[in-house]
């Protein structure tokens, strides 16, 4: 009776154990307070699912965007498994059906890409004005390699749409950037960023860490692991090219994009493929 006794006890410390590590990781993977000061979950793609991304949710963009990037975008290499999205960037060459030789235009002057990933966006589905967002994710902080997940407005063209770039980074920098129309007619931005050895390098990049835009009618901040890297009061992030606009004050939709080189993306050329940026949930709460 004894040994039973003892066999028992035993594994019921033994469940114990596994019901509390179980609740440590799931409370690590929750900043807390999210419904806090009034907000209450209003959505949510919790990326449940095997296959493509919901289409009821998710759009794709298709071919050369922006940027002078390298990548050409197409709708299989983003896909959802085991609760998780993985847009994944590969190596690989794609003809241009754009293409014309002698064109000044970047996305057509170019006969094939040589670089392959997947771009989603809300656009036309959801949006919101004000809110606190939230993602959970994972990104791969190699050279050339640039992931972001960001907003931009449902009305004007870029840059007097506004833009929030929740995450982005880019040639060893994490960054959080709003822009808008500056005086000039030209993209006025309000930017903060972090050197990502500062945080820990790969071995940070290598676990998963949360990203979040507390927006309301007073100001923007956005936030990685709870602390705090950008701020900007809306009242300064009025367009400057006299119709008196504040993009921010306008339903935003949300992209999630892993693109490579370009501009700001940096040389590709020694990096291993394939890149992946994962994300474990996307959740957005208003009040």
């Amino acid at each position: 009776m004894k040994t039973h006794l003892l066999k028992y006890s035993f594994v019921g410390l033994m469940l114990c154990a596994a019901l509390t590590s179980a609740a440590q990781r799931n409370t690590a993977a929750k900043p807390p307070k999210l419904q806090s000061d009034g907000y209450k979950l209003v959505w949510a793609e919790e990326f449940n699912y095997n296959g493509a991304p919901d289409q009821s949710t998710w759009n794709f963009e298709k071919g050369f965007e922006r940027n002078e990037e390298l990548q050409w975008y197409q709708e299989n290499n983003a896909r959802c498994k085991h609760g998780r999205l993985i847009i994944e960037a590969r190596r690989e060459s794609v003809a241009n059906p754009n293409f014309q030789a002698n064109s000044s235009d970047w996305k057509k002057n170019r006969k094939e890409a040589t670089y392959t990933s997947s771009s989603i966006k809300t656009r036309g589905l959801h949006s919101w004005l004000y809110g606190r967002f939230v993602m959970r994710g994972k990104i791969d902080i190699r050279d050339g390699i640039w992931p972001a997940w960001w907003t931009l407005g449902i009305k004007g063209k870029w840059p007097a749409t506004g833009e929030i770039d929740i995450m982005e980074y880019y040639r060893k920098k994490l960054l959080a950037n709003i822009a808008y129309m500056g005086a000039d007619n030209k993209d006025a931005w309000f930017t903060v960023s972090k050197n990502i050895d500062s945080l820990g390098g790969k071995a940070w990049a290598d676990k998963f860490h949360i990203w979040r835009m507390d927006w309301n009618e007073n100001s923007i901040a956005l936030y990685v692991d709870d602390q705090l890297i950008n701020r900007v009061e809306m009242d300064k992030l009025m367009n400057r090219d006299g119709t008196g606009i504040n993009p921010f004050k306008q339903p935003h939709y949300m992209l999630l994009n892993l693109a490579i080189g370009g501009k700001q993306g940096g040389n590709p050329e020694a990096t291993l493929f394939p890149a992946k940026f994962e994300v474990d949930y996307v959740r957005v709460y208003q009040k």
